[in-house]
Order: C-alpha cells, then sequence, then structure tokens
C-alpha cells in the first residue's frame, strides 16, 4: 500500500500552531549546528542537551544493557500497552538517526520508547559506533552483531530513523546475504538509503527544517571514508532488495529525504517486497522524533505500531 498526502486528514489548528511552532524551533536550535562548519564533537555534545527537553514515555521503564556486544538501552512498557501485541513475543531493535555521525540512544528516547508503548514490546536502542573515528562497515557490523544476539529471542522487527533507517535496511540485506535468518518486519522513519544524493531536490531544501545537503555530504563523507558511495551496503537503494521482510516506510512531504522514501518503496514493490508507504503531509524530516508534544508524530508511531502487530502475526 503506497499512501499519498491526499489521504491523510487536513491538520486541526491546535495541531498546525503546535506543528509552526516546532518548525521555528528546529530551524532555531538545530538546523545551525548540523552544519560542517561545527566541529562533531560539539554537534553531539548540543543533541544531547536538546533531547533533555523531550524526555521519554512515562509508561515505559528504562534499562541499560548490550546485545551482541553493542551497548544500548532498553525501553520496556507493560505488557497490557498494547493488547495486539500483548502475547506476541519478540522485540524491536531501533537504530537512531544522525548522519552516522552523531547521535545516540539517549537522543532518541522519546521516539524509542514511544515505539515501546504502542507496540507493547521491548526496543533495544543500540550505540552503534560512529563515524569519523569509526567509519562504514563499523555501524554495520554492531547492527549486524545486535540483529543476531536479538534474534535468538524471538521475532526481530528492526526500525531505525534517518540514517538508522539506512541501517536498518543494510543490516537486513547483510542477514539475508549471509543467510543469517531474517527480521519479521522493517520500520523505516524518513530512510537515508542513498549517499550520493543524486535525488535531493531543490523545492526539497527549501522545505526541510532541520537538515541541508552539505550537512549530509559532510556526514557520508566522513562515514564512507573513501569507499563508493554507491556501495549496496552503505546506500541500499541500489540493493538487490528481493526477499526482504514486510517493510513500512515513512516520511514527511516537507523534507529533505523524502525522495529516498519513495524511491525506496517503489523498489521494494517491484522486488516483490511488501511494503507500506506514508508520506505525511506538512510534517518534516524524522517528525516522529516529536512523539508526546507533536499529535502527528503520536498518530505516526501508533500506525507503524499497527503494522509491527500484522507483521509479527503473519
Amino acid at each position: 500500500m503506497l499512501c499519498s498526502e491526499a489521504e491523510f486528514p487536513p491538520l486541526r489548528i491546535r495541531e498546525r500552531l503546535a506543528a509552526a511552532i516546532l518548525r521555528a524551533g528546529l530551524r532555531a536550535t538545530v538546523r545551525p549546528i548540523l552544519s560542517p562548519k561545527v566541529p562533531i564533537v560539539w554537534q553531539r555534545w548540543w543533541l544531547e542537551k536538546l533531547a533533555r527537553l523531550i524526555g521519554s514515555s512515562g509508561h515505559t521503564q528504562l534499562e541499560t544493557g548490550a546485545a551482541g556486544g553493542v551497548t544500548g538501552e532498553w525501553m520496556r512498557a507493560p505488557r497490557s500497552a498494547a493488547a495486539a501485541a500483548a502475547d506476541s513475543p519478540g522485540a524491536i531493535l531501533y537504530l537512531h538517526g544522525g548522519g552516522y555521525c552523531v547521535g545516540s540512544p539517549s537522543t532518541h528516547r522519546a521516539l524509542a520508547s514511544r515505539l515501546a508503548w504502542a507496540t507493547g514490546l521491548s526496543v533495544f536502542a543500540a550505540g552503534y559506533r560512529l563515524a569519523p573515528e569509526h567509519p562504514f562497515p563499523c555501524a554495520l557490523d554492531d547492527a549486524v552483531a545486535a540483529c543476531r544476539a536479538l534474534m535468538q529471542g524471538g521475532p526481530l522487527v528492526i526500525a531505525g530513523d534517518s540514517a538508522g533507517g539506512g541501517l536498518a535496511l543494510a543490516a537486513a540485506l547483510y542477514l539475508r546475504q549471509h543467510q543469517m535468518g531474517s527480521a519479521a518486519a522493517l520500520v523505516l522513519f524518513s530512510p537515508w538509503v542513498d549517499l550520493t544524493l543524486s535525488a535531493i531536490t531543490d523545492a526539497a531544501a527549501k522545505k526541510e527544517v532541520m537538515l541541508s545537503t552539505a550537512w549530509l555530504s559532510d556526514c557520508a563523507r566522513h562515514y564512507l571514508a573513501g569507499a563508493s558511495a554507491s556501495a549496496p551496503l552503505a546506500s541500499p537503494v541500489f540493493a538487490d532488495l528481493r526477499g526482504l521482510p514486510p517493510t513500512f516506510i515513512q516520511a514527511g512531504a516537507d523534507e529533505l529525504l523524502c525522495s529516498d522514501a519513495v524511491r525506496l518503496a517503489d523498489a521494494l514493490v517491484a522486488a516483490g517486497v511488501v511494503a507500506n508507504r506514508e508520506i505525511v503531509p506538512a510534517q518534516w524530516h524524522a517528525f516522529q522524533l516529536h512523539a508526546g508534544i507533536l499529535p502527528a508524530a503520536n498518530a505516526a508511531i501508533a500506525r507503524a505500531a499497527r503494522f509491527v502487530a500484522l507483521a509479527l502475526k503473519r
């Protein structure tokens, strides 16, 4: 199912106001920091500080832990949180965004905790290694290691946003290529799946409130460290996508990477993969990060949770 903007009802006045305030805040506090002119260590520090203003869902419990030698955070919801998933075994591996250079489980705690609450499943947010200290394929190695460890406990859903969405897809491809099993489903929020940036348009750049082509290009350079930007496990939109698990893709209409979401969904369908794509109107890159504040983000995660529940019943 490929959903277009027209299939979503218009935003209410309060929702439009909340979105406008968040847009202004992101333009003022995040976009200037996510720049090649700002040292990466400062970008990381600032994002950690901002994340504290959002917090996690009060319905979930936070535990530090590890999976496959990769440290991270567990978000656990009460078994009654989601009736549809209450009796379903399994877990979710969450891979945070940040251009492979910034971000951490704590910067994405709000999203991971809401996903745990909505699905009723335990979510492990992996603190995979970041570039430039640890370039490609270090992040992929960590994601695969976490996948293999978590799959021993039952069905696994691999989820992620932005670079984490691309990493989730790359991990699923690696598992398939090396016959290591398969995830039950993929959930990709605003996935960055083309490090060549070949499909980004000027029109999309004008709508974006957080990212810039210059910052993405700089992150890609740090992550690739000389590897080809079109390598399938770095830019999985160029990979052979046959045989992948059911995939849910969700992006904002007003974001730089909307084209990545559209291209990926089309490529998955062409490869015979069950793929649901949502392009949510009037939303920006990784708007799901504002769950608990933005009604559209709460609703988006709820729809992703329904997809997960159906995938686990297959």
